[in-house]
């Protein structure tokens, strides 16, 4: 299975955070899809495919959410307990990317249905390996019954680019 044309989208509004992530999934080799929500509303817009996300075939569903935690509009937590209540989306992997260690975060993240939780990186080096092991683990060693269909089979490629954070 190809899992290059898996779509990844990245709900960030950092574009500092944003710019090292596309630049990490460079590095790292991954030729995957992904895309940026710059909020919280604008990550729930894309995945009802709402906005300027109507059209599904320039915005293709993902089989992975990056989610930042603390984003204007609609924080992660918002996002995560509106994503975990629709039924077509409750299959989509969240790995929860944050700057925040506390374990009140942590464990509201999982009781909302993040499937991971991790602590952003300090370091550029340490970054690219994580984006490696997410590529590694979620779009190539699990077997996720909703994955084994290309959701992406024309590979697309679009990235909605942060105009302030």
């Amino acid at each position: 299975m190809n899992t290059s044309n898996f779509t990844i989208l990245l709900a960030e509004d950092d574009v500092n955070e944003v710019f090292l992530m596309q630049r990490a999934f460079q590095k790292a080799g991954l030729k995957n899809p992904l895309h940026v929500a710059c909020d919280g509303q604008e990550a729930i817009d894309y995945l009802s495919h709402q906005g300027q996300f109507n059209d599904t075939t320039r915005y293709a569903s993902p089989a992975l959410m990056l989610l930042d935690l603390k984003m204007p509009r609609k924080n992660g937590f918002e996002v995560l307990e509106w994503l975990r209540q629709q039924p077509g989306l409750k299959p989509l992997i969240v790995v929860v990317l944050s700057s925040s260690s506390l374990i009140t975060d942590i464990n509201r993240a999982y009781d909302l249905g993040a499937n991971s939780y991790l602590v952003k990186p300090g370091d550029f080096d340490t970054l690219i390996q994580l984006v490696k092991t997410l590529d590694a683990y979620w779009l190539t060693l699990n077997q996720n019954p909703d994955m084994l269909a290309d959701p992406n089979p024309t590979g697309l490629a679009s990235q909605v680019q942060c105009t302030a954070a």
